[in-house]
């Protein structure tokens, strides 16, 4: 069996892992919005979906070691087919006919990137003055990626899949590296791309778990399509990567591309979007008008009866605490007569 078969099949586990994972975490993080990072540590379904996660990187680490990164990486596509018939196995429903296009398209097109970009074992590698000028980089665009403002969800998306791509291409140095006998096994530059290699690591599983709290489809999508690109941006341009039959070898790689990335945004599509908890909480008060102490401020939602905003009351308690409008009208006279005395 050859090299590249090898990692074929070991980055196809890879995936099915990675699909899993990211199922749980979606189901988590719809859950626990705005709950904070220690929080999730406390929560058994977290340690689940990290172990998941552990598993799914162990295979691809492994997978790194005999296939290049042009092939391992595009082969990241598979979690969204994979997790597709998942989410809608617990959601209790069928696969769409949408959802069978898009697995279509987008395995058809990652069997057009493999044509051109197989190719033998990786031997080599970054140095450590290149991992360190990749890792800042790639650090900075992370950073930007990730400033408050518009479509959150979608930036950390982009930020985690390129924190992802960015810890495999260094995983392949470590792991080429590392096992090379030519070396020390624990030499200055397996020790600090390992330790860059962790930190990419963490913050895109991270940065993957704030993006799914608007759902999983969307932001799934973007951190499949952004990890291969951002490795194979850097097996191509620093690690002598290359594609096969030249011109028209390249032109079949942009047009599988372009074909499984279609596939990838039907698939993202297709999937149920999954409201946050604030969103629905939101929606309840508009629809359940509620008072509390939460909050001295009083507006109307609905034209007749008036609410507390920032209410944190839930739902099937709105009918105990509707307040008629003579009785706000009273309760907001009364400090000024109070005033008055």
């Amino acid at each position: 069996m050859s090299a590249v078969v090898v990692a074929v099949l070991l980055s196809l586990v890879s995936a099915v892992a990675y699909a899993a994972a990211a199922v749980a975490q979606e189901r988590l993080a719809s859950r626990s919005s705005g709950t904070g990072t220690l929080r999730l540590l406390a929560d058994g379904a977290w340690w689940w979906a990290v172990a998941l996660n552990a598993s799914a990187a162990l295979l691809h680490v492994v997978a790194l070691k005999y296939g290049p990164l042009t092939v391992v990486q595009p082969l990241g596509a598979l979690t969204l087919v994979a997790a597709v018939p998942m989410g809608a196995r617990i959601a209790g429903r069928p696969v769409s006919s949408v959802e069978w296009r898009g697995t279509a398209f987008t395995l058809a097109g990652l069997a057009a990137v493999l044509v051109t970009a197989s190719g033998p074992a990786p031997d080599d590698v970054l140095g450590v003055s290149e991992a360190l000028v990749v890792a800042g980089g790639t650090a900075s665009l992370i950073g930007l990626l990730s400033w408050p403002g518009s479509r959150p969800g979608l930036r950390h998306a982009t930020a985690s899949g390129v924190a992802s791509g960015v810890a495999s291409a260094l995983t392949q140095t470590v792991t080429v590296a590392a096992t090379d006998r030519s070396g020390p096994l624990l030499s200055a530059q397996v020790v600090v791309v390992a330790l860059l290699v962790a930190a990419f690591a963490a913050g895109g599983l991270l940065l993957s778990q704030t993006a799914y709290r608007g759902g999983l489809g969307a932001p799934l999508a973007v951190v499949t399509l952004t990890n291969p690109l951002a490795a194979a941006v850097i097996g191509l341009s620093l690690l002598g990567e290359r594609l096969r039959a030249g011109p028209t070898g390249i032109l079949l790689t942009l047009a599988g591309a372009a074909l499984a990335s279609w596939g990838v945004l039907l698939l993202s599509r297709a999937m149920p979007h999954v409201d946050p908890p604030a969103a629905r909480q939101r929606d309840s008060m508009e629809n359940h008008p509620v008072t509390t102490t939460d909050s001295h401020a009083v507006v109307i939602a609905d034209g007749h009866t008036p609410v507390i905003a920032g209410s944190r009351t839930s739902p099937s308690a709105s009918k105990a605490w509707e307040v008629p409008p003579g009785a706000a009208r009273a309760g907001a006279a009364a400090p000024r007569e109070r005033r008055a005395a």
